[in-house]
């Protein structure tokens, strides 16, 4: 692991989090969704290629394996809460999803005070949150009329509900997992 903060995957997560305040500014501020969906695209693809990079260039560090997940929780927080301002979608998936964090995030402080580190990401804990990030572009291209706006609901309730899906699971298996070191068990067999 890289001991160095200032490299090009930290530098694409931190582009990812200025993109959040943005996000929030075009769709509540300016109703510029166009726009919103391009910021939420580039999420996207930040999220996918500061992992890629860091692996590839040998640049890992610490604060990339704890800023990451952190922006995508807070990133999918605010893509919510803007939702729910403009009625987009249901309170129930709200719920689910901010629910898993809540609960995960209880979880991982009592972890922290216990010196155990925190939830090593999974490729399925990935897959939940890409599916998720996938799914909100199209979601807010849905609110336009027309055959994109159709063919954008499809897609983006199929990503969204695939997303939920594993983001419930993997909540599972994070919450048993951290439940399980807390009791004592803080060797992890990872095979």
């Amino acid at each position: 692991m890289s001991s160095s903060v200032i490299s090009v995957p930290n530098a694409l997560t931190f582009l990812r989090f200025l993109g959040i305040p943005l996000f929030i500014y075009l769709t509540l501020n300016l109703e510029a969704d166009g726009w919103a969906i391009v910021v939420l695209a580039i999420g996207g693809a930040t999220d996918y290629f500061d992992g890629k990079l860091a692996r590839a260039w040998n640049q890992t560090s610490r604060l990339g394996e704890l800023a990451d997940p952190a922006i995508d929780r807070l990133y999918i927080l605010a893509i919510l809460i803007v939702f729910l301002i403009r009625d987009i979608i249901p309170t129930w998936m709200i719920v689910i999803i901010v629910g898993r964090d809540i609960v995960l995030a209880l979880i991982t402080i009592i972890m922290n005070r216990k010196g155990i580190p925190p939830f090593t990401v999974t490729y399925l804990g990935k897959a939940a949150t890409f599916n998720l990030m996938y799914a909100f572009p199209f979601i807010l291209l849905a609110q336009s009329d027309g055959a994109s706006g159709t063919i954008a609901f499809v897609l983006g309730w199929s990503f969204a509900i695939w997303g939920i899906a594993l983001y419930i699971s993997t909540g599972i298996s994070y919450a048993r997992q951290g439940i399980w070191q807390i009791r004592g068990n803080h060797v992890i067999n990872s095979k």
